[in-house]
């Protein structure tokens, strides 16, 4: 089952975490940070990019700070990597996943 979260910042944006199967089908899940200015618009960001059954419910994997800055430093504020992570990958743009 997918698990996210999110983490309000002080300027009242948001920054999302999501754990989703990979879309290619490989096998294994990614973790997807999405920063946004709310939720909702967080998940249509995703959806828009072609994850169409992308849903939040509750809070129970919200963001870890490290990658709340990861996610911030990023120009298109859409990242992933694998999950669960070994600690050794890297954050990639949202595009090497999608194959764009």
């Amino acid at each position: 089952m997918p698990g996210g979260g999110f983490v309000r910042l002080p300027g009242g944006s948001v920054v999302v975490a999501l754990t989703l199967p990979r879309p290619s089908g490989d096998g294994g899940d990614v973790r997807v940070l999405v920063h946004a200015v709310n939720r909702a618009r967080a998940l249509t960001r995703l959806r828009n990019l072609g994850m169409r059954a992308v849903y939040l419910r509750g809070n129970a994997q919200p963001p870890t700070p490290d990658e709340v800055t990861a996610v911030l430093h990023h120009p298109d504020g859409l990242l992933w990597r694998g999950a669960p992570d070994p600690g050794q990958e890297l954050w990639h743009p949202i595009r090497a996943l999608l194959g764009g």
